[in-house]
């Protein structure tokens, strides 16, 4: 299966409705799908009325497709919003269309016109994956999951409270009805939970029912004689979470976040715009004081050549911080042009570029066998992250030892978020991190456009400003961070090679140097989620030693949750790292899969340790 997901085979009729002729159906009528979707689908669902007294209300759809649904869906939210209310939308496509054609298409209804340029404006990326995008102000949000049903539907995290069942007709397009699938949506919904479908088919009856489905058939739309509601009668108990992945519900309205680096920002700007009150502290006098406070700095994808789970979250992410970054202040696009160190990365690029994770409008092959990415961004991180801190109320010069902490969670509707970088693993020493010493080296000159450079190291340039760097040196707790003439010769010799003519410059110019340390993990993944227990943990699966799981879940610290260990991308992590928090807090969809979480929860070095023996 290629890495890229297939466009559909896209025609259109001549009054302008879309057709798939992959599977030979249109994806809506054009004179009345609007009304078809508020007759199937939300009348089906007993929305608006369903959410009349509900904090937040989740929708499950399969069949993104032009997202004609989410937006009726949205309009209907706008007009018969609970105060405070919040609306999730999740959902499913194996064969993304392009934000043109979905412009195209719902140019049927200018009714919609506010709406629909809002949802083109932030279309999903199309690459394999979840895809997460918030619209604070209006309350609502999109979780799309794209790849193939049987893939992208087990490995999703939510509970519906109703459910939209829209993929192409059963007859046409047989993955998207399965049977397999019916008990996976019954796992993913609340008990009562309905369901609207515009198909009357045997085997969905069948499927439905057989999953724990009251199903009935109610008068169908135009043409349509019939079509089918359901209601989930009887689910299956939950298994166990062993991880700490399980949404924790608490919707917090305090919460806590430890450091004012990018990991602390990116928090501060997911639980603010969840209308919680926000307090930021850090040790240091302001934001940007430790390894996020770099005059400038590069977000750009680490691509990985095989398709594993750690090559699509690191996709995910880097589309993430783009989504959240766009239009803040100091944030510049920029296309950066990265050559391979060596023979070996060369290869790796070929193979790469063989089978791309992202299409032509993000990644680009270049002479010599280099990579040209595509609307990557230069950050200056003391404006970003001011940015993202509007609202919080700062403040500097200490942090809450464990007893203020405990102090603090003792009230359940306050979270408190661990964002200190190394300084975490003094108070959770489990968490086996390891500190790496960068040194970026810096000058000024005329201004320039955003620029970027990669070969091993980097050089970015905005404005005025020249950095390179940056060195990746072991660090132990307690040494001191400076900079030093050894690791400023490591940049100027890796400069010389990447960029001559920046060297001779440099020379000219009046060099500054910073040092910070990065926060590294064994596997070079962060640490993201709820903070295991980690004595009860080890307690409770200390089986693990000799490769037995215990059937429970796992204990966690009440009221704690980690987002660290970002290594040298802590702007790429960031804003990703951050969403799935606040959806772990409020229980809210996962933006992520389930696979991903796995591969982020801090439990995970607990249990790295058991299966050692440790």
């Amino acid at each position: 299966m290629p890495r890229l997901p297939p466009r559909p085979d896209l025609s259109w009729k001549e009054d302008g409705t879309p057709v798939d002729e992959r599977v030979g159906d249109v994806y809506f009528s054009r004179h009345d799908g609007l009304e078809e979707t508020r007759a199937v689908f939300l009348k089906g669902c007993g929305l608006p009325e369903a959410w009349a007294d509900k904090a937040a209300f989740t929708v499950a759809e399969l069949g993104f497709g032009t997202g004609l649904n989410f937006l009726a869906l949205w309009q209907l939210w706008r007009a018969n919003r609970p105060a405070g209310g919040h609306l999730h939308f999740v959902s499913f496509e194996g064969y993304p269309l392009d934000p043109e054609d979905a412009a195209k298409a719902l140019g049927a209804w200018p009714e919609l016109a506010p709406l629909t340029s809002w949802l083109v404006a932030q279309w999903p990326v199309r690459a394999r994956g979840v895809q997460h995008v918030e619209w604070a102000d209006e309350g609502i949000s999109l979780t799309l999951h794209i790849g193939e049903i049987a893939e992208t539907l087990p490995d999703a995290v939510f509970t519906a409270d109703a459910w939209f069942l829209d993929g192409f007709s059963p007859a046409k397009n047989d993955a998207m009805w399965d049977d397999e699938l019916w008990p996976m949506v019954a796992e993913r919904s609340r008990m009562g939970a309905p369901v609207g479908t515009f198909t009357v088919a045997g085997g969905v009856r069948r499927g439905l029912v057989e999953a724990g489905f009251e199903v009935a058939k109610a008068p169908g739309h135009g043409r349509k004689r019939e079509r089918l509601e359901a209601r989930l009668i009887h689910r299956a108990p939950e298994t166990s979470d062993r991880l700490g992945l399980r949404p924790l519900n608490v919707a917090p309205k305090t919460v806590h976040v430890l450091g004012a680096g990018i990991a602390g920002a990116c928090c501060a700007r997911a639980f603010l715009d969840r209308g919680c009150k926000v307090v930021v502290h850090d040790k240091a006098g302001g934001v940007a004081s430790g390894a996020s406070g770099n005059r400038l700095a590069l977000v750009m994808p680490r691509l990985d050549a095989g398709d594993t789970v750690q090559a699509r979250l690191l996709v995910d992410a880097y589309i993430a911080a783009q989504r959240a970054y766009g239009g803040l202040p100091g944030v510049e696009k920029v296309d950066v042009f990265q050559r391979p160190r060596d023979g070996r990365e060369a290869e790796r690029f070929a193979k790469l570029l063989a089978d791309p994770p992202l299409g032509l409008e993000r990644l680009e092959a270049i002479a010599g066998g280099g990579l040209l990415h595509k609307g990557a961004m230069v950050v200056r991180p003391a404006l970003l992250i001011q940015s993202l801190m509007e609202g919080a109320d700062l403040r500097f010069g200490a942090v809450p030892d464990q007893a203020a902490i405990n102090a603090l969670t003792d009230d359940p509707e306050t979270v408190v978020i661990h964002c200190t970088g190394m300084a975490a693993a003094e108070m959770f020493d489990w968490l086996q991190l390891a500190g790496r010493l960068g040194q970026v080296d810096h000058f000024s000159d005329f201004d320039a456009p955003a620029s970027a450079l990669v070969s091993g190291t980097y050089a970015i340039t905005s404005g005025p400003d020249r950095l390179w760097g940056a060195t990746f040196e072991p660090h132990q707790a307690g040494d001191p961070i400076d900079v030093s003439e050894a690791a400023r010769t490591e940049n100027a010799e890796a400069l010389e090679t990447l960029a001559p003519y920046w060297m001779q410059a440099a020379r000219r110019g009046e060099v500054s140097s910073r040092a910070g340390v990065r926060a590294t993990t064994p596997d070079r993944l962060p640490l993201i989620g709820a903070i295991p227990d980690a004595a009860a943990f080890k307690e409770v699966f200390a089986g693990l030693s000799t490769g037995q799981w215990a059937e429970a879940d796992a204990p966690l610290v009440p009221g704690q949750m980690l987002c660290g260990g970002f290594g040298s991308r802590g702007f790429t992590w960031g804003p990703w790292g951050a969403a799935i928090l606040a959806a772990q807090a409020f229980g809210s969809p996962a933006p992520a899969g389930l696979k991903a979480l796995s591969a982020v929860a801090p439990s995970r070095q607990l249990i790295r340790a058991l299966k050692r023996g440790r």
